[in-house]
């Protein structure tokens, strides 16, 4: 397991912390192989009740390694690190809390989407600029975000791709609690330690009766949304926004149709 993602097993839970601050934990496909054996680990091992996701109290993730994800993905997408990664964690029978500080761009948001409990510092910023760096939606949250928080305001996040607050993110209702960053990862771990407490049966049986009635139609879409992310990184769009981005600045679409 690569050291960019650290791995411990505390009171029953299994704790995942995103370790490239000098990056902003930017995810690399190395990452995200690591985060999808440690669910996978989750799954098998017994002794798990419950995982905890988090990185440090400045940042969660500024989303993929541009750098990286520019040559494309390596085949169909439900085989790729990230494919893989999404899938696990969409399908994780056993609860899943977030502790979120600073950045969470891009899958640093739309991840939060398959948590079970999400903590935020008051000093995170959300955002999902796929449009602007010439993308689409991933992580399911086409179909997810229209039906929590309506369709007007889920276009406004995933067209515009603007940042929001905590603050915003609380009263959408995609987070439960707005923390001091230093306290966010105190807040969900007690979060998780009180999970461990319940009957880990019960616990497994209402995270399924909650997950039932998108199971079958999320996976479809996250796979869609795959296999169009593939393409689209491909694209000239994105070529051009990638480019914009190593070089600082705002990406030039008027030559597109």
């Amino acid at each position: 397991m690569t050291d960019l993602v650290l791995t411990e097993i505390k009171a029953r839970i299994l704790i995942v912390r995103l370790n490239r601050p000098e990056r902003k934990n930017a995810l690399t496909h190395a990452m995200y192989t690591a985060m999808g054996d440690a669910l996978e680990q989750a799954r098998d091992d017994t002794k798990i009740r419950c995982v905890l996701f988090t990185g440090t109290s400045e940042c969660f993730t500024a989303g993929n390694d541009l750098g990286e994800f520019a040559a494309g993905l390596p085949g169909d997408f439900e085989q790729t690190p990230v494919g893989r990664f999404l899938l696990l964690l969409a399908s994780a029978t056993k609860p899943v809390v977030a502790s979120v500080n600073g950045a969470a761009v891009g899958i640093g948001t739309t991840m939060l989407l398959h948590c079970d409990l999400v903590f935020a510092g008051n000093n995170t910023a959300f955002q999902m600029p796929f449009a602007s760096l010439g993308l689409c939606p991933e992580g399911g949250s086409s179909l997810l975000l229209p039906s929590w928080i309506g369709r007007v305001r889920t276009a406004e996040l995933l067209m515009l791709g603007g940042a929001f607050s905590a603050e915003e993110a609380l009263r959408l209702g995609l987070i439960n609690r707005v923390c001091e960053p230093e306290q966010t990862e105190a807040n969900a771990f007690e979060a998780c330690q009180r999970l461990t407490e319940k009957a880990p049966a019960a616990i497994r049986a209402t995270k399924a009766l909650l997950n039932k009635p998108t199971l079958e139609a999320l996976r479809e879409t996250m796979l869609e949304e795959g296999q169009l992310f593939a393409e689209r990184l491909k694209s000239p769009e994105a070529a051009e926004a990638f480019q914009a981005f190593m070089e600082k600045r705002a990406p030039d679409f008027s030559r597109f149709e």
